[in-house]
């Protein structure tokens, strides 16, 4: 490593314009199956002289994007600094290395603030250090949880996984006759609109496909977002052609099995980083057992049923010292319903 710095190439100038390339990275699309990455380009005086961010799947890289609007400028990328808000890939995809890409811009020095978290594409530090060029990592709290899916997602080799559901305050998800809308109200409904809309699939089994016939898109105040998650539904039920899951809304994927990690593998081929689970209580207790949730958003509303369909299914607990025990990391009131936001420890764990 070099640390060798001129009077632009300061620790606290470092940081600055690695923040600036954080910022340019939430420009990007959270829900993507690469993450979002911002890049300053500075050059030897100290001027901006390009910036640049990912835009999603098969566009330029953040890196390639602001040298293009540096030569765009009419500016000389030789002798330049990058500043990076995660290590330049050294993987060839749709598009080229970004390791490369600097290499051949002749920057003198890169600076990113995390280390790319994937085996696929981490080395670019090698690679640039290889070509000559001075390479720092200077980490920046504002770096850390940019991309949650995806570093779950390069860390395990899966999607992160979220199960939703809406119960009473007695842990009912419908009444005795079936019926089940609404359990919670508009506010938190709206909530999961927008929670949802975070993940790149949605996954129900056939028998809440049947039973609720539900649409399962992203709607903000009643209309449906630009952008929307992939439907899933597993189970080998057949569903009718009128199910409101198959109209033209949103793609969606038809697996004739209810096997979780198979179905995790089949999405993360697919680019999927993060599943949001909105199955019944049977799927939901099947995912959770397998050990296949990181995250439980539970809606509680003030309501008592007293007899009705459970939240959750049979896990094969018999005592106290068999529970599922899970770690809260939020409460929030939504209009009088109660969202709780949970981790679950590992099974067998307190």
């Amino acid at each position: 490593m070099d640390d060798r710095t001129t009077d632009h190439e300061t620790p606290e100038r470092d940081v600055l314009l690695l923040r600036r390339a954080v910022g340019l990275a939430t420009r990007g699309p959270a829900v993507d199956p690469n993450p979002r990455v911002g890049c300053v380009l500075v050059a030897a005086d100290g001027e901006v002289i390009g910036e640049g961010w990912h835009r999603g799947a098969g566009t330029p890289h953040a890196e390639t994007a602001a040298l293009a609007d540096a030569l765009a400028a009419g500016h000389e990328t030789r002798g330049a600094t990058a500043y990076v808000s995660l290590e330049p890939c050294n993987h060839t995809g749709r598009t080229g290395p970004c390791a490369e890409a600097l290499v051949e811009a002749r920057v003198a020095r890169v600076v990113y603030a995390a280390a790319d978290p994937s085996p696929l594409a981490a080395g670019g530090a090698d690679t640039l250090r290889a070509a000559g060029i001075a390479t720092d990592l200077v980490p920046v709290a504002e770096a850390t949880g940019l991309n949650p899916w995806f570093d779950h997602a390069a860390r395990t080799g899966r999607p992160f996984v979220t199960w939703k559901l809406a119960a009473t305050l007695d842990g009912r998800s419908a009444a005795a006759d079936g019926t089940s809308r609404w359990i919670t109200g508009p506010a938190a409904r709206e909530d999961v609109h927008r929670l949802r809309a975070t993940a790149g699939a949605v996954v129900v089994g056939t028998g809440t496909a049947l039973a609720d016939d539900p649409h399962l898109t992203v709607r903000h105040d009643g209309v449906l977002a630009e952008q929307q998650p992939l439907r899933v539904v597993v189970g080998s039920r057949e569903l009718p052609r009128t199910a409101r899951v198959l109209d033209d809304a949103a793609p969606t994927l038809l697996l004739p099995h209810q096997d979780p990690a198979q179905t995790l593998a089949e999405l993360h081929a697919r680019g999927i980083r993060h599943v949001w689970l909105e199955g019944g209580p049977a799927l939901g207790s099947a995912w959770l057992a397998a050990g296949l949730v990181d995250r439980v958003i539970a809606y509680v509303a003030p309501v008592l049923l007293g007899a009705g369909s459970p939240a959750v299914a049979d896990l094969g607990v018999t005592t106290m010292a068999e529970a599922v025990h899970l770690t809260t990391t939020d409460v929030t009131v939504l209009d009088g319903d109660v969202r709780i936001t949970m981790t679950p420890n590992p099974i067998g764990g307190c």
